[in-house]
């Protein structure tokens, strides 16, 4: 997608920003997105844009036993107690990586008063700090934030992309499946791959043995 190819250019020139906005529809792959650019930045073996996977910055992330990527559901941590803690903690340096991340999801949440001490730290934030602010609801993030920001979109996700995907999956887990039956799967996850493999979860215990396009048609 352009947001992908936009941050692998990033990466390659040494010219990450400080704070992203990730906006689109749930399960298209921001959050998933985000995390691969905090591997991205604190590999100590990069293949040009990609992490290694292998380094103990990469492992330690994908473990998630990283201290330097912190993840914030702004759901459930919206009040300005929460942002101040944050706006404390950014001082620090990274323990480990070359930044520290901060990944906040459903960002759209923060109060307006959270909002507010965002901002001051999005104003002058440390070089060693990166922001990923995510949503679903684009509107309801202040200007003010935004134009901090540099702001990617995500799209749906093509249904024949979600169908490859899937069988690859069945493929590697010995499940046999109906090419047919994946198309319908797809198309009830509408876009979101998330929404398509909790489907599936659902195909392959409904269907038993084999996911056929009959017993996919009927559960739909």
């Amino acid at each position: 997608s352009a947001a992908v190819q936009s941050l692998q250019n990033a990466i390659k020139a040494n010219r990450v920003g400080s704070a992203y906005v990730f906006f689109g529809p749930r399960g298209v792959g921001k959050t998933t997105i985000a995390r691969i650019l905090a591997r991205a930045i604190n590999c100590e073996n990069p293949n040009g844009a990609e992490p290694c996977d292998a380094c103990s910055s990469c492992q330690s992330i994908l473990a998630g036993t990283a201290m330097d990527i912190i993840e914030i559901d702004a759901a459930t941590h919206r009040g300005i107690d929460n942002v101040r803690q944050l706006r404390e903690n950014v001082k620090f340096r990274p323990m480990q990586g070359k930044k520290k991340v901060y990944i906040i999801d459903e960002v759209h949440m923060l109060t307006q008063e959270s909002f507010n001490a965002l901002l001051k730290t999005l104003e002058e934030p440390p070089d060693h700090v990166l922001f990923v602010l995510a949503t679903t609801e684009f509107q309801k993030i202040p200007e003010t934030i935004l134009s901090r920001c540099q702001v990617f979109t995500f799209r749906k996700v093509a249904l024949d992309i979600i169908q490859r995907y899937m069988a690859r999956l069945l493929e590697q887990e010995k499940i046999l499946y109906e090419e047919n039956a994946l198309f319908w799967v797809a198309r009830r996850g509408d876009g979101s791959v998330r929404d398509s493999l909790s489907f599936l979860e659902q195909a392959v215990a409904f269907c038993g043995g084999s996911v056929t396009e009959e017993k996919v048609r009927e559960l739909v």
